[in-house]
């Protein structure tokens, strides 16, 4: 408990050392023209003050020096290499250096940093590992970098990282750490006051630079200590999860841009920030949902060193799952201006090729579907043995593994499972899923039967698997069509003509969601209109009919209504006429939706 109350301490000095410091560096650069001035692949409307890494890194190195925490080897290598990072920044700020040149001092203070044996300890050959690791400082070093694109996202992401540090670190026994730690968070937090959304300054590379190296290096001190679980899924997976969000921001953005034909090093508004922004997010809330997204990242990873490997290695998958389809569903978001030219690079949405995998050539969803197999099976032995499976269970899981895996995508390819397309999921498609699952679970009961004569098989995991492994193919595949209705809500929230339909039978929820599932039609529904009296208030794919006929004009007025939609093919001539010359009236367009067959 005294360790806490010190980090306590450690983070309240810093956050005042960093607010005071920031404050002082924001008057001067403003004094002396150090601005950002607004600009096209940038958010900020007006001249905003830079230098902020300064306020952050002296706020640091005093609160350091009033605290005087303990001597620690990784923590004064740490700290002197941060520095050199930091100066890196600094230089770069000043003079923009070339890239190559600020990678190779990335790499010299990377280097430098792992010579004394901290490394990530993914590779079991020391010479390997360390490259690894030098491209792990590097690359989360970039990382954060890449991710200050927005008020207050790569402060408020390295304030969280290095807020679960501080606990790691103190359960580990590494108290200096976790200290070290506290006042690196409490620096951040200081200097956020001033950045978050409207900034009125910025941390520039040499804040970003030295809050990446910190976070990287701080993760590399703690996984060499022996606080921490040695099993390698805590070894491989901690340090990921921590740093989840820059990794996965970076990740979009490098694909993005090669697949578009840019430069990797090229600014733009293509950032997982920009994309929650295009959908209709407000900046605060794009920084605030990414901030949760870490949040949430950070929890996982503190289950993964809790709970039992067998749990851990469930949890992580099905959480890097979500985090893939996240990335699947920013990337449909058209981010890049039209080109010039071919050559420049087309605007096309983040993996094409997983998409044409995904509705053409199916490789992505047998690969899908093959990880949900191995995850549910999995998940099954959990939770029918309490979440220990012990030998021989183990062994069988082991060995009939592979059984599984082969007649379920077999049931998969016989059922049909693989003909459909993931966008338009329907309840017809969901019956072939449940033949699927439950047709591979009668199969791997003849199977086992046959193979394992009743010893050490349970009949039990095989009806969970079948059961979790429905959910799981299921969602996946509601959650495509789900992204794309959400993708075009919020566009059509953002850019659309309000609509309302006039009709509400079969034909209006034909054009609904006709509507919904294509954003580029420019067109966003209010609701609709009919005159059935049972239907007034009734919700129809998330759109409620609004009222009858003779509400029409207030409606329009209410709503604010752009266009008036016709679904019926049962109005009258005099009741279009009628419906038409009250749209000229109140100054709405008005047409009809035609179904044509040649």
């Amino acid at each position: 408990m005294h360790q806490l109350v010190q980090c306590l301490i450690n983070f309240a000095v810093a956050l005042a050392a960093s607010a005071l410091l920031t404050l002082i560096t924001r008057t001067f650069a403003r004094k002396r023209g150090l601005v950002a001035k607004p600009r096209a692949d940038r958010w900020h409307k007006k001249p905003t003050a830079l230098f902020g890494g300064v306020g952050i890194y002296v706020a640091f190195v005093a609160a350091y020096l009033i605290l005087r925490p303990a001597p620690l080897a990784g923590g004064n290598l740490l700290f002197l290499c941060a520095t050199g990072m930091f100066l890196v920044g600094f230089v770069d700020d000043l003079v923009q250096l070339k890239p190559y040149a600020k990678l190779i001092g990335q790499i010299v203070f990377a280097t430098l940093f792992t010579m004394f044996g901290l490394r990530l300890h993914w590779l079991p050959v020391a010479a390997l590992d360390q490259a690894v690791t030098i491209f792990w400082l590097v690359g989360i070093t970039n990382a954060i970098n890449l991710l200050d694109n927005l008020d207050g996202l790569a402060g408020g992401i390295a304030a969280i990282a290095s807020g679960y540090l501080v606990w790691f670190c103190h359960v580990g026994g590494q108290d200096v750490m976790a200290q070290l730690s506290a006042i690196f968070c409490g620096a951040v937090s200081g200097f956020l006051i001033f950045n978050f959304n409207p900034a009125s300054i910025f941390m520039g590379d040499c804040g970003s630079l030295f809050l990446g190296f910190f976070l990287g290096g701080v993760s590399l001190v703690n996984n060499n200590q022996y606080g921490l679980r040695r099993d390698i899924l805590a070894v491989l997976t901690i340090p990921v999860l921590l740093l989840l969000i820059p990794i996965v921001d970076t990740s979009l953005v490098t694909f993005s841009r090669k697949l578009n034909g840019r430069r990797v090093s090229q600014g733009g508004r293509d950032h997982a920030s920009h994309r929650l922004v295009a959908l209709g997010f407000s900046e605060r809330a794009a920084a605030l949902t990414l901030w949760a997204m870490a949040a949430a990242s950070g929890a996982v990873a503190i289950l993964v060193k809790e709970l039992s490997i067998a749990v851990a290695a469930l949890m992580v998958p099905v959480f890097i799952l979500t985090i893939f389809f996240f990335l699947i569903f920013l990337g449909h978001v058209r981010v890049y201006e039209p080109v010039a030219s071919p050559e420049e690079g087309r605007g096309r949405m983040l993996l094409p090729t997983l998409a044409d995998f995904a509705y053409k050539r199916r490789l992505f969803e047998v690969l899908n579907d093959l990880t949900l197999i191995v995850l549910s099976y999995w998940a099954a032995y959990l939770l029918r043995f309490d979440g220990a499976i012990v030998s021989p269970y183990y062994d069988q899981f082991v060995n009939s593994l592979p059984f599984v895996i082969v007649i379920q995508l077999a049931a998969f390819l016989g059922f049909g499972l693989y003909r459909g397309l993931w966008r338009y999921t329907s309840m017809n498609d969901l019956t072939t899923l449940f033949k699927s699952a439950f047709g591979g679970w009668i199969l791997s009961s003849a199977v086992f039967i046959f193979v394992y004569r009743n010893q050490f098989y349970s009949r039990g995991v095989l009806m969970m698997d079948a059961v979790l492994l429905f959910g799981g193919l299921a969602g996946s595949r509601i959650s495509f069509r789900l992204l794309r209705s959400w993708i075009s809500r919020f566009q059509g929230i953002k850019t659309g003509r309000r609509v309302l339909i006039y009709g509400a039978g079969d034909g209006g929820e034909l054009l609904l969601r006709e509507l919904q599932n294509n954003a580029e039609l420019g067109l966003y529904p209010i609701g609709f209109v009919d005159d059935d009296p049972q239907k007034i208030g009734r919700v129809i794919h998330g759109v409620r009919v609004l009222g009858p006929s003779s509400a029409l004009q207030q409606l329009m007025g209410a709503q604010k209504i752009d266009e008036v939609v016709v679904s019926t093919t049962k109005l009258g001539a005099e009741k279009s006429a009628a419906l038409n010359t009250l749209c000229q009236a109140v100054g709405v367009n008005c047409r009809k939706m035609r179904i044509a067959f040649d």
